[in-house]
């Protein structure tokens, strides 16, 4: 027997409804919020993500499906702020009034160790800001991002943001990191030397616990609270936490707060839900001002984030699987399929049993799967009227079809 591949996963029609559900809040939440939806190609040029992602990150070294097709390669998508960032500058966006507010949802793909609510192939759903550099812009898409959690019931949340400065003052930053760390850079990980020479700021982002350990050095600790960014930054920073105030967004300043692509700058922050493990992180972004003009469009300064959507199923109420509004029992296929083409034109959901088979066992799929049952016998057929069975309380109506299809739709 051939099976799903390993990291892949069915989404099963028991499940689907709650799938829908996510999609439906964020259509509203997004709408109101004056965000266009954006489909982009699941495939990308692999120079697209190892410019734009960074060639210092775990996705681009470690976790990329990449293949080589007529002497090109290619890659399935890891994430998808580099499409919707590729897709601003290939189809002119910049050209429209600022800002430019776009959402997606789709499947990504990356290798590596499967476990609860991460898959190898998995489902995002994000927005992205482009045109503002102000930070009442990052209190936007922050707030847009509470709103669709409480939207779908998870309203504990713990909102954790930081500045990373600019290129100037992260500079300073970087160097001071660097020879703090340098006497003990042979105990960290393999990964966190590589971040040493490329990012170093990425240690600080490291999963090893040996490396966490080893940050946790007093003189480490002062750098990382010490306010580094410059005085333009500082207000920036200032300002959103303002706004977030404005807002009623409950939020923690957390100093250690990195994330993990390279391009961020300014703001990051991740959105936390405490129904979860360790892996509790619901929701990460930040800005990006200097993503589109690395991938060759103008100076524009965004903002986005991403929430993995199988970390939503597992933590929202599973939605009871929805009933049909009616079951047509009959043993004459061809009226019932007649019928339920008229009743599905009322606005009514139905189906009927096509094999035709004995009354008692057309009813007891009825119960399983509607509210009522609708039955078209041959005394039905002759005086046209239709028996409506509530299948709650049992009660039953014989009626003309007008006044039928109006009980079905109470």
């Amino acid at each position: 027997m051939i099976q799903a591949q390993k990291g892949t996963k069915d989404i099963l029609p028991q499940d689907i409804k709650t799938w829908q559900i996510m999609e439906e809040k964020a259509l509203d939440i997004f709408n109101k919020s004056n965000f266009y939806e954006i489909r982009t190609p699941i495939f990308e040029a692999t120079e697209l993500f190892s410019r734009g992602v960074g060639d210092s990150t775990d996705i681009v070294n470690k976790e990329m499906y990449t293949f080589e097709k007529a002497e090109r390669s290619i890659t399935l998508r890891p994430e998808n702020t580099a499409g919707v960032v590729r897709a601003f500058i290939e189809n002119g966006l910049f050209r429209l009034t600022p800002p430019i507010k776009l959402w997606y949802k789709g499947p990504m793909f990356r290798y590596e160790r499967p476990q609860a609510g991460r898959q190898r192939q998995f489902h995002q759903i994000g927005i992205e800001m482009f045109g503002s550099a102000e930070p009442i812009a990052d209190a936007e898409c922050i707030n847009t991002a509470v709103k669709y959690l409480n939207s779908l019931g998870l309203n504990d949340l713990n909102v954790e943001i930081n500045s990373l400065g600019c290129t100037n003052c992260r500079e300073t930053f970087r160097n001071n990191l660097r020879k703090l760390i340098l006497p003990n850079l042979e105990k960290f990980c393999e990964d966190c030397k590589l971040r040493y020479e490329k990012n170093p700021l990425r240690i600080l982002d490291c999963k090893n616990p040996s490396c966490n350990e080893l940050l946790k050095e007093k003189s480490i600790q002062n750098l990382i609270n010490t306010d580094f960014i410059c005085e333009e930054c500082a207000e920036h920073f200032a300002k959103l936490k303002s706004y977030l105030d404005m807002l009623n967004v409950n939020y923690t300043v957390n100093k250690q707060l990195v994330r993990g692509l390279d391009y961020y700058n300014r703001t990051v922050f991740e959105i936390k839900s405490n129904a979860l493990g360790s892996q509790n992180a619901v929701c990460g972004g930040g800005r990006y001002d200097g993503l589109v003009e690395m991938l060759g469009g103008p100076a524009t300064p965004a903002i986005g984030w991403a929430m993995g959507m199988e970390r939503l199923f597992s933590l929202i109420e599973q939605s009871k699987s929805q009933k049909l509004d009616a079951f047509v029992v009959s043993d004459n296929p061809a009226e019932a399929l007649k019928l339920c083409e008229e009743l599905r034109c009322n606005n009514i959901s139905c189906d009927f049993d096509y094999a035709s088979r004995k009354f008692k066992k057309q009813f007891e799929k009825a119960s399983k799967i509607a509210n009522f049952a609708v039955v078209l016998g041959e005394s039905e057929l002759e005086t046209n009227t239709l028996t409506v069975k509530n299948l709650e309380s049992s009660e039953q109506l014989n009626l003309n079809k007008s006044d039928a299809i109006k009980l079905i739709c109470s």
